[in-house]
């Protein structure tokens, strides 16, 4: 539920959505779902709807940290609104194909299901910093809430506590599945990371190699990890949008996901316990996915994470008031002519990629909260922004631009408004903060280095975004 609602916002009189009020058969649960939030809603459920055998694919999806999504949906019977927003107005769909929502913390129920034969596949939003790998690609053992969790496993069941975190609940219940013989099946990433295949299979064997090498072992023999590419605008949900859906539906949805019309979704890997038809609904199946993920990592979402930094900086709250102003436009369009020199290939249509993203970025009826984006910045400018900088001064180039939008991510750190300063959100806060405490030079290396190895020891990088620092920080002037 939405905070903040009031008696009027409920409609009190309007039956609430369930299977009752929008009758829908539901389908056997052979996806399991780590992850509940609006962008698996509005991206890989609506995908398995409109695949055409969805009537064989019911999906049970598991919450990250809180319960409420599970709570609200499991009232609803699975059930939501997708709102499509476009610059014409909305148009409304019942979401059908999430059968069972639950509390990421029932890790037995999560266990039970992922060990049953019927289930195929296993997907993932977790957010990037959930795989907990370090800046040299591998588990960070170390890490807090990563070592809590294989104590956790090393104790066993006796102690009636469960990993909290989503990848050692994965791994948990990997171990029950070899347990069960029930045998191969894939797992999904589809977190905005280069190679997410790679780095979620990274991160699975990484915990589970420290947790038990047999059951490392069969994960390597038995279960797949494929690669994604994502893309759907997906904002948080508003109260207004609660009352929009009330108004155009004639029942309450207290769980509706506002998205745009634009999706995408690019695939490559294996599937050996099967799939849905999921090409019907629009994905692509390659073999070579990374160009497709550079695409999008860099143009789309470094784009964001620009637009998140420098629109902050100078007052603005969405994506779209962020665009509209002369001097984060031009800072975008500087990135992607960098980005854009080291994506090739025919299929990839850069130029009416970035002609469709200016004009998704434009639509003001989504409203894309710029501190929602800037959550997880050194995650994020690690796969965003770190490897067109690279690519640009191995090609003998500056990476201006580039260094630019990590410039921005300084300044905007240094400020004290709930997201950023002594409230950042992110999960080397600590590490960024303790930074602050530095002079000039020596804050911006150390912050290179949670970027990247070697980045803070080179001293022409750190020159250079020591010169960019402040240069996004003007307040746009009002027209």
């Amino acid at each position: 539920m939405y905070a903040g609602s009031s008696k009027d916002t409920r409609r009190p009189e309007l039956p609430r959505l369930t299977r009752s009020v929008k009758p829908a058969e539901a389908a056997p649960i052979r996806i399991v779902h780590l992850g509940l939030g609006a962008f698996h809603r509005s991206h890989q459920a609506w995908y398995t709807q409109h695949a055409g055998d969805s009537s064989e694919w019911g999906i049970a999806s598991f919450t990250g940290r809180r319960p409420d999504a599970a709570a609200g949906l499991s009232e609803q019977d699975g059930l939501y609104t997708l709102v499509e927003r476009a610059d014409g107005g909305d148009s409304f769909e019942v979401i059908t194909s999430i059968v069972e929502a639950a509390d990421g913390g029932d890790v037995g129920r999560l266990a039970e299901l992922i060990a049953a034969r019927r289930t195929a596949v296993v997907t993932l939003t977790v957010t990037e910093a959930a795989y907990g790998l370090g800046s040299d690609g591998h588990l960070d053992s170390t890490a807090p809430a990563i070592a809590a969790d294989l104590r956790l496993l090393a104790a066993g069941s006796a102690t009636g506590r469960f990993p909290a975190t989503p990848l050692g609940r994965l791994v948990l219940a990997l171990a029950a599945r070899r347990g069960s013989g029930a045998g191969p099946l894939a797992v999904v990433c589809c977190d905005n990371l280069a190679h997410n295949g790679k780095v979620a299979r990274q991160a699975v064997l990484g915990m589970a190699e420290a947790f038990d090498a047999e059951l490392a072992a069969w994960i390597r023999a038995n279960i797949s990890f494929v690669s994604t590419s994502v893309d759907r605008i997906t904002p948080r949900t508003t109260d207004a949008d609660l009352v929009a859906v009330a108004s155009a539906c004639g029942y309450r949805d207290e769980s509706p996901v506002v998205t745009e019309p634009f999706r995408d979704w690019v695939l490559s890997g294996a599937f050996p316990a099967g799939r849905p038809r999921w090409e019907d609904a629009g994905a692509t199946f390659v073999d070579d996915i990374e160009p497709f993920e550079n695409r999008k990592l860099w143009l789309l979402n470094g784009a964001h994470s620009l637009l998140a930094y420098a629109g902050q900086l100078r007052g603005h709250t969405t994506v779209a008031q962020a665009l509209a102003d002369p001097g984060c436009r031009e800072a975008v369009e500087a990135f992607w002519d960098e980005a854009a020199a080291h994506l090739t290939g025919a299929d990839l249509r850069i130029g009416d990629y970035r002609a469709a993203l200016l004009a998704r970025f434009g639509n003001a009826r989504i409203a894309h909260n710029l501190a929602q984006i800037a959550m997880d910045g050194s995650t994020k400018l690690r796969l965003r922004a770190v490897p067109v900088l690279r690519a640009e001064r191995a090609a003998g180039r500056t990476g201006a631009a580039a260094a630019r939008m990590i410039a921005a991510w300084m300044d905007y750190t240094r400020l004290d408004f709930p997201g950023a300063g002594d409230k950042l959100a992110d999960p080397l806060a600590a590490d960024v903060q303790a930074a602050s405490t530095l002079p000039g030079t020596r804050r911006i290396a150390t912050l290179l280095g949670l970027l990247g190895p070697g980045l803070g020891e080179d001293a022409a990088v750190v020159s250079l975004i020591e010169s960019l620092c402040g240069t996004l920080t003007e307040p746009a002037v009002p027209a």
